[in-house]
């Protein structure tokens, strides 16, 4: 049947050769042309591949017959040595560290109640690793960019608790003639107080041995550039930003940190750069997108931290919602209950007190340099805006001379700051203002406003009438909480370097977040913060 189907070639008339021979050659050129560039791309794909290969030290994959290539069905791979050896030198020196910090804290509080250590001392420090390990202390460092000690002290708070129980319970095996009630609080204090000094001590050692971690960002150039800035700024991560890539159906846009290669050669990528981790910022993109962008990189041996655009509003200030196999994400309000305003005023007037009597020979000794040195009040009153909107005069012990204020104005172009009036070099510092400032001691006087109610220790930064006028809108509700003495945006390395509108953020972030504790770690954080001098 075939073969009755098929023609005999037919033979060309003399007058129609030629064009038949142009158009042939005309076919084999566009023919020749599809093959070069077939082959271009071949050469280029084998290139990519030997690459690969090279990099990865991996034999050909053998793929079953039938097998699904889906991102759903990649394993997470094996992560490089460098990045698991430094792993286990965080988790080997907490270890480390907690053994070393029961083992003082048992011995002094002994020692120091006149009596003798026996041998469960030794016996039972393993089991502050082992109460440590349960809680999951050693497992967190692997997972975040910022390894910061004061973010786990709850945790070391039960972890000294449970030890404590532990050597009590022993009695006579921790010390001759056991714990009495004085000498187990006594161990349960220096424990926690311990816990917490040794493990900062500890990282603070690794982070300074090992290497910066290189990171990748997936997403576009405004996520990349804050991620960035963030790195830059920031004096509790060790990470650099290598570059960005692309998410698929993204534009490609100028500027910004240096974009690598698209989505399709990120494996290369990932090993040619050495990168540690990669950060997603998910644009338009669904969910099971960024699941299978997350298994791929997971599967290439790579950490990968995700910025999720619904916390750049709410930001932690989520309870997770476990509803029969539904997580489900509650909200908490805005604001600070009453029983919460009354914990804060508590624990304001509390700390205002103790500190202004603690300081109080510093702060007389301060008001006579200022006063003999030159001609003026020793306090500089400046209205700010408090909360719910109310203006009132914010004390500092006076820097300038008097009526600087007056010439502002004609300083406004040496202004440093976005949104604000700070000038680094002000020429109307005084010689005794510019130690205040250096040691930020001039704020010192705003503890008589915080017992006045006027202010808070910990809260958002109080604008003067001029810069708060430029906060409109939701992003008011920061006037719900009072204002501090310091706050985020003073951890974060002082206002000179935070933009008045992402300030602004971060005061809305901390109102939503609100807690007793997280108050006592932004205070913890300002004391290193201006004894080291930073952000002065």
């Amino acid at each position: 049947m075939t073969k009755g189907l098929e023609q005999p070639p037919t033979r060309a008339e003399p007058g129609t050769r030629a064009t038949g021979n142009g158009s042939a050659a005309a076919g084999n050129g566009s023919a020749a042309g599809a093959l070069t560039d077939a082959l271009s791309e071949a050469r280029e794909l084998a290139r990519k591949r030997a690459e690969r290969h090279l990099i990865f030290r991996t034999a050909p994959a053998h793929q079953q017959p039938n097998a699904p290539n889906e991102s759903k069905d990649i394993r997470e791979g094996v992560r490089p040595a460098a990045v698991l050896s430094r792993d286990a030198a965080f988790r080997r020196a907490l270890a480390l560290a907690d053994v070393a910090a029961a083992a003082i804290s048992v011995l002094a509080v002994t020692v120091a109640a006149g009596n003798a250590p026996r041998w469960g001392v030794l016996a039972a420090l393993p089991l502050v690793v082992l109460a440590s390990k349960v809680s999951g202390l050693y497992d967190r460092d692997e997972h975040v960019l910022r390894k910061t000690t004061l973010e786990e002290a709850p945790l070391l708070l039960r972890t000294a608790t449970a030890y404590t129980l532990l050597a009590w319970l022993l009695d006579g095996g921790i010390a001759a003639g056991g714990l009495e009630k004085r000498e187990v609080l006594a161990l349960w204090l220096v424990l926690t107080l311990a816990l917490i000094t040794f493990r900062a001590l500890a990282r603070r050692i690794v982070l300074h041995f090992t290497p910066a971690e290189r990171c990748l960002v997936l997403g576009d150039v405004d996520a990349a550039t804050r991620i960035e800035e963030k790195l830059k700024l920031s004096h509790s991560m060790k990470a650099t930003l290598v570059g960005r890539v692309r998410m698929t159906g993204d534009p490609r846009e100028r500027g910004g940190p240096l974009e690598l290669g698209p989505l399709d050669d990120l494996d290369f990528i990932l090993r040619a750069q050495q990168i540690d981790r990669v950060i997603i910022a998910p644009n338009h993109r669904t969910s099971d997108e960024t699941l299978d962008t997350i298994r791929l990189v997971k599967a290439l041996g790579v950490k990968v931290s995700v910025l999720p655009r619904l916390f750049e509003v709410v930001g932690s200030s989520v309870e997770f919602d476990d509803c029969d196999g539904i997580t489900l994400l509650g909200v908490r309000r805005y604001g600070l209950t009453k029983s919460s305003l009354f914990l804060k005023r508590a624990f304001d007037v509390t700390g205002a007190a103790a500190g202004l009597t603690l300081i109080a020979p510093l702060f007389a000794l301060i008001a006579v340099a200022v006063k003999l040195t030159s001609r003026g009040p020793v306090f500089f009153r400046q209205h700010r805006i408090g909360r719910a909107g109310e203006e009132f005069a914010m004390l500092k012990f006076r820097t300038m001379y008097d009526g600087a204020d007056e010439d502002k104005q004609a300083l406004r172009e040496l202004n440093e700051a976005n949104g604000f009036f700070k000038i680094s070099n002000d020429p109307r510092v005084t010689r005794v203002g510019r130690v205040l400032r250096r040691c930020q001691l001039d704020e010192l006087p705003q503890l008589i406003n915080v017992l006045q109610g006027e202010m808070s220790l910990v809260g958002p930064r109080p604008l003067v009438a001029e810069e708060d006028i430029r906060i409109e809108g939701l992003n008011r509700r920061r006037l719900d909480v009072p204002p501090g003495m310091t706050g985020v945006w003073q951890v974060l390395g002082s206002s000179t370097r935070i933009p008045l509108q992402e300030m602004v953020k971060i005061d809305y972030i901390y109102g939503a977040n609100w807690s007793l504790w997280l108050d006592i770690k932004i205070l913890l954080r300002t004391v290193p913060l201006v004894l080291l001098r930073r952000g002065c």
